[in-house]
């Protein structure tokens, strides 16, 4: 799960973030890990409480068409985040050869994930959990060595963690960090992971203590997240902030600044920027073939054999990635300017993977004794509040800087139109808070004004 923390469009975003805004949005990074971590909590409870994922519980709660439209968010979302795991891989794959091969070669090299994440399936989901803790471990380590070895200031770091801080200039980064720590897909991967252990969902005590060790589990693994984006953002912080390269940093070129920055040294850090990256890369690519096996199973309730499950998941992400990595890979900063398109991509799918995930925590029918309480409800929902003034930024900023002339500013119009219509349908539907709590208030007062005597919310509810 804390991979999805990790892969190479978090570490772009962490990279531009510290490169532009220096220590200033490290608040910003620790807070939206906060509530990645809440996010995950929530989805490890419905996996462990009812005993099926997401997606599938998606596929009993919405009527057809509604599920389809979210199958098809989650698909989006997770070519996306595939697409930066790809090419953070195949960049890699260039850094630690010296450039041999083409990127485009590279990101074929990448293909190859697909296999090896059936290959480790085979000897079972303990010792696929190992070899991500590895890999983990790989980057941590990586990162660890440039951050120590960059010396940043620890009076300016401590200030940026603790004191929120935010400019015009930094917004565009502000909403990259947002976007890249919650992930959508990775909120439907949770709740199916959690599935590896055997919980009797009919024993209350039993999945009582599987929800408490998943929640230490998550901590510790977001913990461990937080510190490596906390490594990354903090190196290039210290050394590109205020330069006339901070602007022009990115994932493509990053290696390359680091080493003019730092320099070689007995370990040439531009090697161990390579290495921490093909980590992050291979494990997160692996992962996301993972997600898309739960999401297309779940939504579309497909029965196939995992070696064609995993090809088609794989090539949903492989085959763009392998034409973009054509079209541009002689454009310097142009593979940049995408995963920062995509990470926005990803940022405005979040409300069909949180929406559907807080109806159903809440519902009593579906959660029995393990639905939410009001006032983490109304935290939840809170965190949903978030989200949309920032998709709504995200809008409205493509909308101003991107869409030019008639004919595209009424296709924007169009389907944004449709995104909050779905949205607002999905919040909607079930009543949800606060429009619950409204209508719930309303009704108990014509109730009462009418002598009937309500005292239990189920009552309402039945009624």
């Amino acid at each position: 799960m804390s991979i999805a923390f990790l892969d190479p469009g978090n570490i772009e975003g962490d990279l531009q973030a510290g490169a532009i805004a220096g220590y200033s949005l490290l608040w910003l990074l620790l807070w939206s890990t906060i509530m990645g971590l809440l996010i995950q909590l929530l989805s490890a409870r419905v996996g462990v409480a009812t005993g099926k994922n997401l997606a599938e519980l998606c596929r009993e709660e919405y009527p057809p068409w509604a599920t389809l439209l979210l199958w098809a968010m989650a698909e989006v979302a997770v070519i996306a985040a595939d697409i930066q795991e790809v090419v953070g891989t195949a960049i890699a794959i260039q850094i630690l050869s010296n450039g041999v091969l083409p990127l485009w070669a590279n990101v074929v090299i990448t293909a190859a994930d697909c296999f090896v994440f059936l290959f480790l399936e085979s000897y079972g989901v303990r010792k696929m959990e190992a070899a991500f803790g590895i890999m983990v471990t790989v980057m941590a380590i990586s990162f660890a060595y440039m951050f120590f070895d960059a010396k940043p200031s620890g009076r300016e770091l401590l200030v940026g963690t603790v004191v929120p801080k935010l400019n015009s200039g930094t917004i565009q980064q502000a909403v990259g960090i947002f976007g890249c720590v919650i992930t959508p897909h990775n909120v439907y991967l949770h709740s199916a992971l959690v599935q590896s252990r055997k919980v009797d969902i009919n024993k209350v005590g039993e999945v009582q203590e599987a929800i408490n060790y998943y929640s230490i589990e998550s901590s510790v693994a977001l913990l461990v997240s937080f510190m490596i984006n906390l490594f990354v953002t903090t190196v290039f912080a210290k050394g590109f902030y205020g330069t006339n390269k901070a602007t022009s940093v990115g994932l493509e070129n990053a290696g390359k600044y680091l080493e003019e920055k730092y320099g070689g040294g007995v370990l040439p850090i531009l090697y161990i920027w390579g290495i921490g990256l093909l980590a992050a890369g291979q494990s997160s690519t692996i992962t996301g073939t993972y997600a898309g096996q739960f999401i297309m199973g779940g939504f579309l309730n497909i029965q196939l054999n995992e070696w064609l499950r995993a090809v088609i998941t794989r090539s949903f992400a492989i085959v763009p990635t392998i034409i973009l990595a054509i079209v541009f890979d002689t454009s310097d900063g142009a593979m940049d300017v995408m995963n920062e398109w995509l990470n926005v991509l990803q940022s405005i799918q979040i409300p069909f993977s949180l929406i559907p995930l807080f109806t159903i925590v809440s519902k009593e029918h579906v959660m029995g004794v393990f639905k939410i309480g009001p006032t983490l409800e109304k935290v939840a929902w809170i965190v949903l509040a978030v989200v949309m003034v920032i998709n709504i930024y995200v809008l409205l900023d493509f909308f101003m800087n991107i869409v030019d002339g008639l004919l595209l500013g009424v296709i924007f119009c169009i389907i944004s139109a449709a995104y909050i219509a779905f949205i607002i349908y999905l919040i909607a539907r079930d009543g949800l808070f606060p429009m619950n709590f409204l209508s719930r208030r309303l009704f108990e007062r014509f109730s009462y004004s009418n002598g009937i005597e309500l005292t239990r919310t189920s009552q309402l509810q039945e009624l």
